[in-house]
This record gives C-alpha cells, sequence and structure tokens, in this order.
C-alpha cells in the first residue's frame, strides 16, 4: 500500500500530478478542493459556508478541513493507497494527521510565484459537470467550450491576482512550516514543478521508485 501526500503553492500542478498517479497505480485521489467543489455542485449547506469564505481569498477554516478529511479517510476505499492533495496545510493538521496515518512520502512541487499566478489565471472550471482545464496546458478543442459535456467554461471567482497574492502569503505563513515539519521525519521529495506535465511526473516516478507508464503497459 502506497501512501502520499502531495504539496505546493496554490497553481504548482497538484492536482494534475495526483490525479496522473492515482489512475496510473491504482490509488485514491483524495482531494479537499474537490470534495468542496461536488459541494457546492450539490449545494449543500457546507457548500454555502465555503462560497462565502473562498469569495474572500481566505482559506476554509481548520475545523471545517479536519472534519472532510477525516471523514473521506474513514471510508477506506483506499485498497492500494491514496494520494492526498490540499491537507495537512498548517502544523496542528500535519501533526494529527501523522499521527493517524504512516505515509511513505510527500512530494514537494517547487514552482515561482510569477509561475503560479499565470497558471491560476488560465484556469476554467466547467459549469455543468465541474471538469478542470487550463488554457496553458490543457486547452478545450472548443474556446470556452467543455470538450465531455459542453457546458460553459468559466474562471473561478477566486482565481484574480489579489486573491492568488493572498492565498500565496497564507501558503508560505502555514503551509511551509508543514514542509519543514516533514522534512524533520526525512518523507518530502523535492520535485522541479516548472517542467513541462510529462517531465514532472517523470521527475516523481523516479524519486518515488515507482515504475514508469511505459513499464505498466508492457
Amino acid at each position: 500500500m502506497r501512501k502520499y501526500v502531495i504539496m505546493g503553492a496554490p497553481g504548482c500542478g497538484k492536482g494534475t500530478q495526483a490525479k496522473l498517479l492515482s489512475n496510473r497505480y491504482d490509488l485514491v485521489h483524495i482531494s479537499v478542493g474537490d470534495i468542496f467543489r461536488l459541494n457546492i455542485q450539490n449545494h449543500t449547506k457546507l457548500a454555502a459556508r465555503i462560497k462565502r469564505i473562498v469569495n474572500t481569498g481566505r482559506l476554509v477554516p481548520d475545523d471545517i478541513v479536519d472534519e472532510v478529511v477525516d471523514q473521506r479517510l474513514r471510508e477506506h476505499d483506499w485498497n492500494y493507497g491514496f494520494m492526498l492533495d490540499g491537507f495537512p496545510r498548517n502544523k496542528p493538521q500535519a501533526e494529527f494527521f501523522l499521527e493517524s496515518y504512516d505515509i511513505d512520502a510527500v512530494v514537494l512541487l517547487d514552482v515561482t510565484d510569477e509561475a503560479v499566478i499565470e497558471r491560476v489565471q488560465a484556469r476554467r472550471l466547467c459549469s455543468d459537470c465541474g471538469l478542470d482545464y487550463n488554457l496553458i496546458h490543457h486547452r478545450p478543442a472548443e474556446p470556452d467550450v467543455c470538450d465531455v459535456c459542453g457546458g460553459s467554461l468559466i474562471a473561478r471567482a477566486d482565481d484574480v491576482e489579489e486573491t492568488v497574492l493572498k492565498r500565496l502569503a497564507d501558503y508560505r505563513e502555514q503551509t511551509v512550516p508543514v514542509v519543514d515539519l516533514f522534512m524533520t521525519k526525512e518523507l518530502v521529495v523535492r520535485i522541479d514543478g516548472m517542467k513541462s506535465i510529462e517531465q514532472v511526473n517523470a521527475a516523481i516516478c523516479n524519486k518515488l521508485g515507482l515504475p514508469p507508464a511505459e513499464m505498466l503497459l508492457a
């Protein structure tokens, strides 16, 4: 069983790499952001609280995140392991997580602030099915139209430069100390996130000792 955490600044490519690795190695991709977006699409009570918070550029409070992650991990549908994306983001969450689960590695994607701002502002979301796009790396075949369901692609309300800068500041203040904690446990694998999606993915597989895609297909 493989249990990984993937970390990095907002817009660094965590979700993309987590999905690639999860699909290839039969891991369950547990994305805090995806769980929140699913609640928003279904208009739940939790969604109303999340939208009010996110639209102001603030992070969702720890108690909500802790509850959502704990409930998801308790489902125990991750027979071959999981790739946790978006958690933990501060030291109390990290300490709680380390007490509850033995993890194999923490993948840290390093990117510049300039790249984060560019990538985040290029993100688009299908208003119907929720599929993510990025106008840099994952363009739709027809502009502003989802390839899967034909829904309209929209920019997220919190993907403006002012909000991204706030999130970067929050990341430095709250999440960087988490990375330092994981480093003391010798769990962190640093990856240059400025390269192409394929190069980043190959580097992660190499550092984690995972067989590359071509070996799995052989």
